[in-house]
């Protein structure tokens, strides 16, 4: 929170945002609009919200021009109103800064370079030639590999382990629990022995600037090149990334997804949750994929691919699939094979 609140004239000049109403009302605090009460600020991004915009009790709220005439208060007009949020919360909840210097019960190797604008937090373990820059974060219970690189501002939450020269550009943030650079899945079957045989997973993994890896989610390191992940990649909790993979800039994923080894996701694609993509596959540019899809082959062209099936209730389901059981024999009668 900040020190002193917040006028809303301030703000609206932060955000680039039409003042419309009383510009000195102080905010101290952001709130629902259902929850809001005075010296709250508010948002009305999605128009379900509508009528608890008209009863809130906030100070101000950032709407877009449509919703003016609903607002109750000081109105911050913008064009973008989640987008305004977000740079609003920066405001009220600015991102930590590291606290320099290694916590007495960390382990770092003497090989290791660790900028004196670093924070090393307690239990973590640095490797041997591991290279972490200025303002970094290494937070508690976390592990950085030998020969790993953590860019300025970079942020290891808690408990997340890096492997062995894995690369993490400047400004990404690591949440709990995050593996990264583990080896892939690689086996080869041994037919004459009947088992599998380890195939050794001799890359490591790539990080650009200003991405966001969530909770539990692992990335595989290459086989023998890198797996990428290019500049302001989010990802959700509990992503599974598989050996190779590349995922261009921007590009976002949701919680759940899977991707197997060697596929290669454009720039700006947008993947929602509990998707499978399949491996050696090619995704191009500005591509959406609804949730609970299966992706098992190419796509060359921008636009929105789904597969998932929606809930539907139960006996309405239970007809679906009768139905679905009965297109083979009706085809067959047709002749068609």
């Amino acid at each position: 929170m900040p020190r002193t609140p917040l006028c809303a004239e301030a703000l609206a000049r932060h955000l680039d945002a039409r003042l419309v109403g009383d510009g000195g009302v102080e905010l101290n605090h952001p709130a629902t609009l259902a929850a809001a009460g005075p010296g709250a600020l508010g948002f009305l991004a999605n128009s379900a919200y509508r009528s608890q915009l008209r009863t809130t009790g906030a100070s101000a709220v950032i709407v877009s021009d449509d919703a003016v005439a609903d607002c109750p208060c000081t109105a911050l007009v913008v064009d973008d109103p989640y987008l305004a949020w977000s740079l609003a919360l920066d405001r009220f909840a600015p991102s930590p800064r590291a606290r320099p210097g290694i916590h007495p019960r960390a382990f770092v190797d003497p090989a290791a370079d660790v900028d004196p604008g670093a924070e090393i937090g307690p239990m973590a373990v640095v490797e041997a030639e591991a290279v972490i820059a200025a303002g970094a974060v290494v937070g508690p219970g976390c592990v950085v590999g030998a020969g790993a690189q953590l860019a300025e501002d970079v942020r290891l939450v808690a408990n997340v382990t890096l492997g062995p020269a894995v690369v993490l550009g400047r400004r990404t943030l690591v949440h709990p629990g995050v593996v990264i650079g583990a080896d892939g899945f690689g086996l080869a079957m041994d037919k004459r022995r009947g088992h599998w045989r380890k195939v050794a997973q001799l890359g490591s993994v790539r990080i650009g600037a200003d991405c966001e890896i969530g909770a539990n989610t692992t990335i595989d390191r290459g086989a023998i090149d890198d797996t990428v992940l290019g500049d302001d990649v989010r990802l959700d909790n509990q992503v599974q990334v598989a050996h190779n993979v590349v995922i261009g800039d921007h590009s976002a994923i949701a919680g759940c997804v899977g991707i197997a080894g060697s596929t290669r996701i454009g720039r700006y694609c947008m993947i929602a949750g509990a998707s499978g993509i399949g491996g050696h596959l090619e995704i191009c540019d500005h591509v959406v994929i609804t949730a609970m899809s299966t992706v098992l082959d190419s796509i060359d062209r921008p636009g929105a691919y789904g597969s998932g099936i929606p809930a539907r209730p139960m006996r309405a389901w239970q007809r679906i699939l009768v139905r679905l059981g009965q297109l083979d024999r009706l085809l067959r009668r047709r002749g068609t094979n």
